[in-house]
């Protein structure tokens, strides 16, 4: 099968190269360059694929002819701007590539008679939060406080809207939360933050200790979105799916920087920093049970084991593995577990 993944060089998109390398399929790439130290970049995630493109969707031309050449079976639609605090600093950037973005890929696929399944990528942050306690199921309204929510709210509704009006390419949507694991540097995340001060010797300061989030492995929200690409192919996954994990796994963002410290060792820390910065939700969850009725999917990791896999990641690359033979290896692994599970 040859699969066609956008936003590529990101850091779920690089993991996910890998893992359907490393599952037998053709895989080809659309994507913005890479930024400085990119897992893209450190795991040689170029040399896997049959076409690795450089295209930004906010080119509805493009974009078009670029999965026309590809000509793939399945679109996997990950490419996006992102981050909470840029969207505020860059909002016509932010809506122009998550909303017009997936419009022109949306366009692009129904161009493309070789693709048999689509699906597109949101967020957890596509539902209007009011901070309950119980995760949001997919029926619940969809809002968006901040620039990228509300931008990731806007394409979602527009994939159910295209879905509805221009039957087609079977097309199904993924919502996921918090997802952490090796060779993530985007800015402004937890993980990334206190891992690149761990290495430096220095406090990471931390905005909002108090915040509870989902925390989940980027194979096990991977492995969620490969299930319903098979569900769609078989002729089911279609509408919107869930893939959080469990209350298990909801933490307070300064616990979880606790435990990140515990696992690092060498005496690393953090600070509260007090300021103030842009709104972010204090609660968001989402519950899954739907993907695990009708498709079957459920986490591998449980939370601590997902922390320490990430922790685990980057300790092996400071102590000389490359971060392709540790990625790998973390793959191999986790396909291990889930196998038996």
């Amino acid at each position: 099968m040859h699969v066609l993944v956008t936003g590529h060089t990101g850091f779920k998109g690089a993991w996910l190269a890998m893992m359907l390398t490393a599952r037998g399929h053709e895989v080809s790439g659309l994507s913005l360059d890479p930024v400085p130290g990119a897992l893209y970049t450190a795991a040689g995630v170029a040399g896997d694929l049959t076409h690795d493109l450089r295209i930004d969707i906010r080119n509805e031309f493009a974009t078009a002819e670029a999965i026309r050449t590809v000509a793939p079976d399945v679109v996997m639609h990950l490419a996006a701007q992102p981050l909470v605090r840029l969207s505020y600093r860059e909002p016509r950037l932010t809506y122009e590539t998550n909303v017009m973005g997936t419009l022109n890929v949306l366009e692009g696929v129904s161009q493309t008679p070789s693709v048999k399944a689509h699906l597109v990528v949101t967020t957890d942050k596509v539902y209007r939060n009011v901070e309950q306690e119980a995760g949001y199921v997919e029926s619940d309204p969809l809002g968006g406080f901040d620039p990228y929510s509300s931008s990731k709210a806007m394409a979602d509704l527009l994939v159910q809207s295209w879905v509805r009006s221009y039957p087609g390419v079977p097309t199904a949507i993924a919502r996921a939360g918090n997802v952490i694991g090796g060779g993530d540097v985007s800015e402004d995340r937890l993980l990334p933050d206190l891992i690149a001060h761990f290495v430096d010797g220095a406090p990471t300061s931390i905005r909002y200790p108090d915040a509870v989030r989902p925390w989940q492995h980027v194979l096990d929200c991977l492995n969620g979105y490969m299930t319903i690409v098979d569900a769609l192919l078989q002729g089911s996954g279609l509408g919107e799916w869930n893939l959080g994990p469990g209350r298990e796994s909801f933490v307070r963002v300064g616990d979880v920087a606790d435990q990140a410290a515990q696992y690092w060792g060498d005496g690393a820390t953090w600070i509260d920093d007090g300021g103030d910065h842009p709104h972010e939700a204090g609660l968001l969850a989402l519950d899954a049970r739907r993907a695990g009725r009708e498709l079957g999917w459920r986490n591998v990791l449980p939370y601590p084991e997902s922390l320490e896999w990430t922790v685990e990641w980057h300790r092996g690359v400071i102590d000389g593995m490359s971060p392709r033979e540790i990625t790998l290896f973390q793959i191999d692994r986790f396909e291990t577990r889930a196998a038996g599970a």
